[in-house]
């Protein structure tokens, strides 16, 4: 990594974002991504995107699927938030989830949670910027979410 590299890693991690599971179901079973790059786009229509990396080997398997779920990490939810972020293994093991009838996969306890359909795929730099039509959504207002700031997860308060 080049220090223009690191110093773009240390800048951008100052701005505090919520830490979101992008998943769904791909022959039978929940494969998913941590994104740490979740925001809501559009009221009308209720579009909402992130950013996927394009050197994702996951996002392959979920981009064409008909329904994606989308779940805000609650602040309990660091391991979760770890496990799905790795690169390697069973991200799925240990973790409670349900689908949904359309086959998106939703991390249960999250402090939020979207149903929804790829919209658009914008290709900028190293990443795709994902735009998700949303079809159903809900959240639990007692649940604060998990926050990634400054390479670390962090709880709000």
């Amino acid at each position: 990594m080049t220090a223009l590299d690191l110093n773009l890693r240390r800048v951008y991690g100052a701005y505090p974002t919520g830490v979101a599971v992008v998943a769904g179901l791909a022959g039978g079973r929940p494969v998913g991504i941590a994104a740490s790059s979740f925001v809501p786009v559009s009221l009308d229509p209720p579009l909402v995107s992130v950013c996927v990396a394009h050197t994702s080997t996951t996002w392959p398997l979920l981009r064409e699927l008909p329904r994606i779920g989308i779940s805000v990490l609650g602040a309990h939810q660091e391991d979760v938030g770890r496990r799905l972020g790795a690169r390697t293994g069973d991200r799925f093991a240990g973790v409670g989830w349900r689908s949904t009838p359309g086959g998106g996969v939703l991390v249960e306890g999250a402090s939020a949670w979207y149903e929804c359909t790829v919209e658009q795929r914008v290709r900028s730099g190293d990443h795709d910027i994902v735009v998700f039509r949303v079809h159903d959504l809900d959240a639990a207002p007692d649940v604060p979410p998990l926050v990634f700031h400054a390479s670390a997860f962090r709880r709000l308060g």
